[in-house]
């Protein structure tokens, strides 16, 4: 496993983590927990903030993915359920793959990326949902919203890699924009919050790690890796989430589960191992 795989397997690790922090959150209004959190995961590289300064475009599209992310997926769980719209969301991984020859001059895509991502996909939803997802079109807004969520996460990440290199450190003024503008977003449209001591604690865990050190290492994968690999990868985040409630005593594995983690890890292998090590001549890019 080469290092760009080690960095996003470490940022996945981190998001996966977001539902089992969060379960000490959720009665506070979401733009304010993400405001502070991102706030504070900016002061990760605050040491090295002459490397904040970075191109217009690399700045934009930092902003750009970061609060973009968060600001389609919150909306999307205020107009549809949770579980559909997480759902939809987690398309993001797909996309990447799907999007990198339209964003990436030089990228080809071989059988066994698309393949593996839409295998991975399916594994994805089937652990989330445990195959009783139910749309509904009056949640057609909610769910278009989640789409967006996808498409911000999958666009920024490809245009990480097509812009000029900067240091990973940037990304903590993209943090730093991103969080006042949530905040902006709070008072403007949320009730006031007032947090216990226990959901500080949590703000500031989410802040450290899922909204701060997981975006430097996803950063560092998206510059040195196969974004095409990288895609194929994301899709173990529902995965190592599920498993993470599951530790905590906060959800249950059901009769799918195992179905759902061959899925999500054979598409995962499928598409990120050599097309020569896994398929016929035929199927090869």
């Amino acid at each position: 496993m080469n290092q760009a795989m080690l960095y996003a397997l470490a940022a996945i690790a981190m998001w996966a983590s977001v539902a089992t922090l969060s379960a000490l959150t959720h009665t506070l209004p979401p733009f304010f927990v993400a405001g502070v959190g991102l706030i504070l995961g900016s002061l990760l590289t605050a040491r090295r903030v002459k490397e904040w300064k970075v191109p217009p475009k690399n700045f934009a599209n930092g902003v750009y993915g970061i609060f973009g992310f968060y600001f389609f997926l919150f909306n999307a769980y205020r107009l549809a359920p949770v579980m559909d719209a997480t759902v939809l969301s987690y398309v993001w991984p797909l996309l990447m793959v799907l999007l990198s020859p339209l964003l990436l001059p030089g990228t080809r895509l071989g059988a066994n990326h698309i393949l593996g991502s839409l295998i991975g996909f399916a594994g994805a939803a089937l652990i989330v949902t445990g195959g009783k997802l139910s749309l509904s079109m009056s949640a057609l807004p909610g769910y278009l919203m989640a789409l967006g969520a996808a498409v911000v996460w999958a666009t920024y990440s490809l245009f990480t890699r097509r812009l000029p290199a900067t240091s990973d450190n940037a990304v903590g003024g993209y943090c730093l924009a991103s969080g006042l503008l949530a905040l902006g977003l709070h008072f403007a449209t949320e009730p006031a919050a007032h947090p216990s001591s226990v959901q500080w604690l949590m703000i500031a865990v989410l802040g450290l790690l899922p909204m701060g050190a997981a975006f430097l290492c996803w950063n560092r994968a998206m510059q040195l890796g196969d974004p095409r690999q990288t895609g194929a990868l994301g899709n173990a985040t529902p995965l190592l989430s599920t498993l993470m409630l599951v530790a905590s005593g906060q959800a249950a594995l059901d009769g799918s589960a195992a179905l759902a983690i061959a899925m999500i890890v054979g598409g995962a292998a499928l598409g990120t191992l050599p097309a020569e090590r896994l398929l016929p001549g035929w199927l090869r890019a």
